[in-house]
Protein backbone atom coordinates (compact mmCIF):
# COMPACT_ATOMS: atom_id res chain seq x y z
CA UNK A 1 0.00 0.00 0.00
CA UNK A 2 1.27 3.16 -1.10
CA UNK A 3 1.38 5.80 1.76
CA UNK A 4 -0.41 9.07 1.98
CA UNK A 5 -0.36 11.73 4.03
CA UNK A 6 -3.46 12.16 6.02
CA UNK A 7 -5.98 15.06 5.54
CA UNK A 8 -6.31 17.21 8.07
CA UNK A 9 -9.93 16.91 9.69
CA UNK A 10 -11.31 15.34 12.96
CA UNK A 11 -10.31 12.27 14.85
CA UNK A 12 -13.52 11.61 17.04
CA UNK A 13 -13.02 9.18 19.71
CA UNK A 14 -15.27 7.58 22.94
CA UNK A 15 -13.44 9.74 24.79
CA UNK A 16 -11.76 12.30 22.88
CA UNK A 17 -11.68 13.92 19.70
CA UNK A 18 -8.63 15.77 18.12
CA UNK A 19 -9.83 18.67 16.19
CA UNK A 20 -7.61 20.31 14.00
CA UNK A 21 -5.05 23.04 15.86
CA UNK A 22 -6.22 26.82 15.04
CA UNK A 23 -5.07 29.73 16.70
CA UNK A 24 -8.12 30.35 18.40
CA UNK A 25 -7.37 27.25 20.73
CA UNK A 26 -3.91 28.59 22.07
CA UNK A 27 -5.51 30.47 24.73
CA UNK A 28 -7.69 27.36 25.44
CA UNK A 29 -4.19 25.50 24.99
CA UNK A 30 -2.30 27.82 27.75
CA UNK A 31 -4.90 26.83 30.47
CA UNK A 32 -4.50 22.74 29.62
CA UNK A 33 -0.87 23.15 29.37
CA UNK A 34 0.97 26.05 30.27
CA UNK A 35 1.97 24.75 33.66
CA UNK A 36 5.21 24.42 34.89
CA UNK A 37 4.92 20.78 35.53
CA UNK A 38 4.15 20.16 31.89
CA UNK A 39 7.21 22.16 30.63
CA UNK A 40 9.27 20.73 33.63
CA UNK A 41 8.69 17.33 32.14
CA UNK A 42 10.45 18.36 28.55
CA UNK A 43 7.58 19.88 26.77
CA UNK A 44 8.95 22.96 24.14
CA UNK A 45 12.31 21.89 25.76
CA UNK A 46 11.64 22.29 29.23
CA UNK A 47 11.16 24.24 31.99
CA UNK A 48 13.26 27.33 30.36
CA UNK A 49 11.22 27.45 27.52
CA UNK A 50 7.78 28.28 29.34
CA UNK A 51 6.49 31.36 28.49
CA UNK A 52 5.69 34.12 31.09
CA UNK A 53 1.45 34.22 29.91
CA UNK A 54 -0.73 33.49 28.12
CA UNK A 55 0.20 36.59 25.22
CA UNK A 56 3.64 35.18 25.15
CA UNK A 57 2.53 31.20 24.80
CA UNK A 58 0.79 32.43 22.16
CA UNK A 59 3.30 33.97 20.27
CA UNK A 60 5.75 30.79 21.01
CA UNK A 61 3.60 27.96 20.59
CA UNK A 62 2.11 28.31 16.78
CA UNK A 63 6.07 28.57 16.02
CA UNK A 64 6.26 25.09 17.67
CA UNK A 65 4.03 22.65 15.91
CA UNK A 66 5.24 21.24 12.62
CA UNK A 67 2.84 22.45 10.65
CA UNK A 68 3.98 22.13 7.22
CA UNK A 69 5.06 18.73 8.28
CA UNK A 70 2.34 17.27 9.38
CA UNK A 71 -1.12 17.29 11.24
CA UNK A 72 -1.37 19.16 14.28
CA UNK A 73 -4.46 18.43 16.48
CA UNK A 74 -5.61 19.89 19.56
CA UNK A 75 -7.11 17.21 22.18
CA UNK A 76 -10.68 17.86 23.70
CA UNK A 77 -12.84 15.72 25.89
CA UNK A 78 -15.09 13.65 24.13
CA UNK A 79 -17.49 13.20 26.68
CA UNK A 80 -19.14 13.45 30.33
CA UNK A 81 -19.19 16.13 32.24
CA UNK A 82 -15.95 18.10 30.72
CA UNK A 83 -17.54 17.48 26.90
CA UNK A 84 -15.69 20.04 25.00
CA UNK A 85 -12.58 20.63 27.12
CA UNK A 86 -9.29 21.60 25.54
CA UNK A 87 -6.80 19.00 27.78
CA UNK A 88 -3.76 18.90 25.29
CA UNK A 89 -2.48 18.76 22.00
CA UNK A 90 -0.85 16.39 19.76
CA UNK A 91 0.80 15.86 16.31
CA UNK A 92 1.43 13.61 13.66
CA UNK A 93 3.93 14.94 11.15
CA UNK A 94 7.19 13.94 9.63
CA UNK A 95 5.23 11.87 6.82
CA UNK A 96 7.68 10.40 4.73
CA UNK A 97 5.79 8.21 1.90
CA UNK A 98 8.78 6.35 0.30
CA UNK A 99 9.94 5.36 3.79
CA UNK A 100 6.21 4.43 4.80
CA UNK A 101 7.60 6.95 8.17
CA UNK A 102 5.63 9.20 10.43
CA UNK A 103 5.97 10.51 13.71
CA UNK A 104 3.37 10.97 16.77
CA UNK A 105 4.98 13.73 18.97
CA UNK A 106 4.80 17.66 20.03
CA UNK A 107 2.36 15.97 22.77
CA UNK A 108 1.23 17.85 25.66
CA UNK A 109 -2.09 17.03 28.06
CA UNK A 110 -3.06 19.04 31.03
CA UNK A 111 -1.73 17.25 34.31
CA UNK A 112 -5.54 16.53 35.35
CA UNK A 113 -6.00 13.99 32.61
CA UNK A 114 -2.39 12.02 33.19
CA UNK A 115 -3.66 8.59 33.63
CA UNK A 116 -6.90 8.83 32.22
CA UNK A 117 -8.23 7.70 29.18
CA UNK A 118 -6.84 10.65 27.54
CA UNK A 119 -3.62 9.63 26.00
CA UNK A 120 -4.26 6.11 24.78
CA UNK A 121 -7.38 6.75 23.54
CA UNK A 122 -5.32 9.64 21.63
CA UNK A 123 -2.62 7.69 20.43
CA UNK A 124 -5.14 4.68 19.38
CA UNK A 125 -6.79 7.12 16.53
CA UNK A 126 -3.42 8.47 15.09
CA UNK A 127 -2.03 5.24 15.04
CA UNK A 128 -5.07 4.47 13.16
CA UNK A 129 -4.94 7.05 11.17
CA UNK A 130 -1.08 6.33 9.91
CA UNK A 131 -1.37 2.83 9.42
CA UNK A 132 -4.82 2.97 7.69
CA UNK A 133 -3.12 5.53 5.45
CA UNK A 134 -0.57 3.05 4.59
CA UNK A 135 2.71 4.11 6.93
CA UNK A 136 4.57 0.86 7.89
CA UNK A 137 6.64 2.37 11.08
CA UNK A 138 5.32 5.42 13.24
CA UNK A 139 8.07 6.62 15.76
CA UNK A 140 7.06 8.17 18.91
CA UNK A 141 10.18 9.67 21.22
CA UNK A 142 10.74 11.47 24.48
CA UNK A 143 13.66 12.10 26.55
CA UNK A 144 15.65 9.70 27.95
CA UNK A 145 15.67 10.92 31.73
CA UNK A 146 11.66 11.35 31.25
CA UNK A 147 10.63 8.22 33.11
CA UNK A 148 6.95 8.79 33.21
CA UNK A 149 6.66 9.08 29.45
CA UNK A 150 8.71 6.40 28.45
CA UNK A 151 6.34 4.46 31.02
CA UNK A 152 3.53 5.42 29.30
CA UNK A 153 5.06 4.69 25.36
CA UNK A 154 6.32 1.34 26.89
CA UNK A 155 2.29 0.63 27.83
CA UNK A 156 0.66 1.44 24.55
CA UNK A 157 3.01 -1.68 23.23
CA UNK A 158 5.53 0.84 21.28
CA UNK A 159 8.97 -1.04 21.05
CA UNK A 160 12.08 0.65 22.50
CA UNK A 161 15.00 0.82 19.76
CA UNK A 162 17.36 2.94 22.01
CA UNK A 163 18.71 6.21 22.68
CA UNK A 164 19.83 9.13 20.50
CA UNK A 165 22.90 11.14 22.35
CA UNK A 166 22.58 14.64 22.23
CA UNK A 167 19.67 15.06 20.02
CA UNK A 168 17.83 17.94 21.19
CA UNK A 169 18.66 21.69 22.28
CA UNK A 170 17.37 22.88 25.37
CA UNK A 171 15.92 26.06 26.40
CA UNK A 172 18.84 26.53 29.32
CA UNK A 173 21.61 25.02 26.66
CA UNK A 174 21.78 21.77 27.91
CA UNK A 175 21.17 18.97 25.55
CA UNK A 176 18.39 16.16 25.22
CA UNK A 177 19.49 12.31 24.99
CA UNK A 178 16.38 10.85 23.40
CA UNK A 179 14.63 7.78 24.08
CA UNK A 180 12.98 6.34 20.56
CA UNK A 181 10.46 4.08 20.38
CA UNK A 182 8.38 3.03 17.44
CA UNK A 183 5.34 0.65 15.81
CA UNK A 184 5.45 -1.17 13.43
CA UNK A 185 2.83 -2.68 10.80
CA UNK A 186 3.25 -5.98 11.73
CA UNK A 187 2.59 -4.93 15.42
CA UNK A 188 -0.28 -3.03 14.91
CA UNK A 189 -2.96 -5.61 15.54
CA UNK A 190 -1.72 -6.89 18.65
CA UNK A 191 -0.64 -2.88 19.84
CA UNK A 192 -4.82 -2.16 18.37
CA UNK A 193 -6.02 -5.06 20.68
CA UNK A 194 -3.98 -3.90 23.97
CA UNK A 195 -5.50 0.17 23.54
CA UNK A 196 -8.80 -1.26 23.09
CA UNK A 197 -8.87 -3.57 25.65
CA UNK A 198 -7.56 -0.85 28.07
CA UNK A 199 -9.84 1.59 27.10
CA UNK A 200 -12.77 -0.98 27.35
CA UNK A 201 -11.85 -1.24 31.52
CA UNK A 202 -13.02 2.10 31.97
CA UNK A 203 -16.86 1.56 30.10
CA UNK A 204 -18.98 3.79 30.56
CA UNK A 205 -16.81 6.23 33.04
CA UNK A 206 -16.24 9.42 30.86
CA UNK A 207 -12.90 11.27 31.21
CA UNK A 208 -12.66 12.69 35.45
CA UNK A 209 -9.96 15.00 36.02
CA UNK A 210 -7.18 14.56 38.67
CA UNK A 211 -6.91 17.41 41.30
CA UNK A 212 -3.91 19.20 40.83
CA UNK A 213 -2.47 22.26 43.14
CA UNK A 214 -3.02 26.16 41.73
CA UNK A 215 -0.26 27.93 39.59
Amino acid sequence: MTATRPERVPLVGRYVRLDPLTRDDLPLLWEAIGRPEVFASGYGGGSAARPADAEAYAAWAWNHWPHERGNTYVVRVASGPHTGEVVGATSLADFDEHRESAHIGWTAYSPRVWGTQVNPEAKLLLLETAFSHGYGRVKIQTGSTNARSRAAIEKLGAVFEGVVRREQPLADGSWRDTAVFSVIIDEWPTVRAGLEARLASWGDRPVLYRSMPEG
